[in-house]
């Protein structure tokens, strides 16, 4: 099935009842799941059901009860198990070659705070220069974004991808491509400006490209 892709809120509620059922081999109550998101009605967990109903994270059981759909993990663009880890190779004298079981490399190995990403797709051209393209997904992490890093932002209700810049004379989003202009927020509308995330690293057909 097509992969249609949850918002952040919905993802966390997800992957709660994942671990959840995991660990307990039920779903959680109402009541749990309430008190987990702190909701103030249960109309707020059936909402989020019903919208992972719809997109196929969820399937509705002849007896009417909901369960996790058994290729979630495909769904969701996860392949389980990660890549072998076979052994050693030497990269400086050459030396008889050593064939280990050393685990496997996974999304968490790669990305230690893994819990606190979420991803974006790119529309245009803007970051081009800094290998970023549109289409590509940009992984980006609830954290402090300092002087120079780039970052999404949510300004004027319009969303963007820029090198963050603080001046003393407001906040300089640079694109990284000639062809766009620098935008310059003065500090008496900061209160407009909202940092989404801070860019760690981005995903196309080339593989995963983490930020230096």
């Amino acid at each position: 099935m097509d992969k249609v892709q949850l918002t952040r809120k919905q993802k966390e509620f997800f992957d709660y009842i994942v671990e959840y059922k995991k660990e307990h081999d039920v779903w959680p109550t109402y009541r749990e799941i309430s008190d987990e998101f702190n909701y103030k009605s249960p109309n707020s967990v059936t909402q989020n059901i019903q919208a992972l109903l719809k997109k196929g994270y969820l399937v509705k059981g002849e007896d009417d009860e909901y369960d996790i759909h058994p290729d979630h993990e495909e769904i969701l663009g996860i392949k389980s198990g990660g890549i072998e880890v076979r052994g050693v190779i030497a990269a400086g004298y050459l030396q008889e070659a050593v064939e280990a079981d050393l685990g496997k490399i996974t999304l968490d190995t790669l990305f230690p705070n893994l819990d606190q990403m979420f991803a974006l797709r790119v529309a245009g051209m803007s970051m081009k220069d800094a290998g970023i393209y549109d289409g590509d997904f940009v992984l980006l992490m609830d954290s402090d974004v300092k002087d120079g890093d780039i970052g999404a932002i949510l300004y004027d209700g319009e969303t963007s991808l820029k090198r963050i810049y603080y001046d003393k004379n407001g906040l300089r989003l640079e694109p990284a491509n000639d062809e766009y202009k620098t935008i310059h927020v003065e500090p008496d509308v900061f209160e407009e400006v909202r940092v989404i995330g801070k860019y760690i690293g981005h995903v196309n057909r080339n593989g995963i490209h983490k930020a230096f």
